[in-house]
């Protein structure tokens, strides 16, 4: 960066704009912005004969029983620095999404 003050004359006016006549310093506020993101995983049993296109709205129909513990999970998990995206997270304009997996098939979606 190069600097605006140059030699004494300078270095004089620099100070005359930059200062008031009462005051030697101004307050500059310095802002910051992190991301943190929780994930957390529980895992339920489904009935075996349900078609994998009918998955997301059996655990629609039936958040009752998946609801509550993953609120509990969500509350115990740990923060971690970034937003979270990968692994089938990838709703960026979100600030919240919900998917699932049928473990041991490559089967999956956002509910």
């Amino acid at each position: 960066m190069k600097s605006i003050i140059n030699n004494e004359k300078d270095t004089k006016e620099y100070m005359e704009k930059y200062t008031t006549t009462n005051e030697q310093e101004r307050i500059v506020r310095i802002s910051s912005r992190t991301i943190y993101h929780k994930y957390c995983e529980v895992e339920i049993k489904i009935p075996k004969d349900l078609p994998e296109e009918l998955v997301a709205d059996w655990l629609f129909d039936n958040e009752h029983q998946w609801e509550d513990e993953l609120s509990q999970a969500n509350g115990e998990a740990p923060l971690n620095f970034g937003f979270g995206l990968g692994d089938g997270m990838d709703e960026s304009d979100n600030e919240h999404e919900v998917r699932y997996d049928i473990i041991g098939e490559n089967y999956g979606g956002h509910i």
